[in-house]
């Protein structure tokens, strides 16, 4: 409704936060442009800030999940293994970008609410387009995985008029991108709730570990199989964009992400 009175983007932004597991926790609160401050190294949110140096990228937040009022308060240290300067044209009209920022990277997590602590395997990417994606496309699924020395990025995206674009790159430790065939499609199945359609390209079998986001447009995943006789583990996205123009789903878009001004 913003968009239609003509609202500009910047009144709209918002900081998301998941905890998968147990205990979980979900936030993304959508505020005003007088809870916004940017500056070259540094991006500030209501009560949440994201900071960029040479070392990486450090994320401290304190946000409120949703649906049940619990806090997600803590800091996320990302520290890049794997850089690289490519990015990539989704749409064809070149509206729309996608920059692998850090195919690779170590991430370390402190959270005091809930009080948890851990490390492990971590990726930055970076969308931004001149339109809203719904203008150009009706789907796309998306996965990335760590093999042996080299990481896999699969971006697979319907437009809204039919054509297709699917990247599979493979990205060594230097950061220098082998982009590949395509590999067969593969189909995982919907969804169970929302039935999100789920898919993706591989040589092999490969099956849903685990459903980690199952919304009325959106879905995230855990992924596993064989693939030209590796076995990779995969983060995987499908993304129903022909879902999101759905009035229904819009007005179910408060409950998730209510505003605070």
């Amino acid at each position: 409704r913003a968009r239609q009175r003509g609202a500009a983007a910047i009144d709209h932004v918002a900081f998301n936060v998941v905890l998968y597991g147990r205990p979980a926790r979900w936030a993304m609160t959508e505020r005003g442009r007088g809870a916004l401050l940017r500056a070259p190294s540094s991006l500030t949110i209501g009560p949440s800030r994201l900071t960029f140096d040479r070392d990486g990228l450090m994320a401290e937040f304190d946000e409120v999940a949703v649906p049940l009022p619990r806090r997600l308060r803590g800091s996320i240290a990302v520290t890049p293994c794997v850089t690289t300067d490519a990015h990539f044209a989704l749409d064809a009209a070149g509206r729309h970008h996608w920059h692998p920022l850090w195919p690779s990277a170590r991430v370390s997590v402190t959270l005091r609410e809930p009080e948890l602590r851990w490390q492990g395997h971590a990726y930055v990417d970076h969308n931004h387009g001149t339109e809203p994606l719904e203008d150009a496309f009706a789907q796309w699924h998306w996965s990335r995985s760590i093999g042996g020395r080299d990481v896999r990025v699969l971006y697979d995206v319907t437009r809204v008029d039919g054509s297709t674009k699917c990247l599979v790159l493979t990205f060594d430790e230097h950061g220098v991108a082998d982009s590949q065939p395509p590999p067969p499609s593969r189909d995982l199945g919907p969804t169970r709730l929302w039935r999100i359609p789920r898919a993706t390209r591989c040589n092999g079998d490969i099956r849903v570990v685990r459903t980690l986001e199952d919304t009325p447009f959106y879905a995230r995943s855990v992924i596993a199989g064989e693939d030209a006789g590796e076995h990779r583990a995969h983060v995987h996205e499908s993304l129903s964009l022909a879902r999101f123009r759905r009035p229904l789903v819009r007005a179910m878009l408060p409950f998730r992400m209510p505003r605070r001004r």
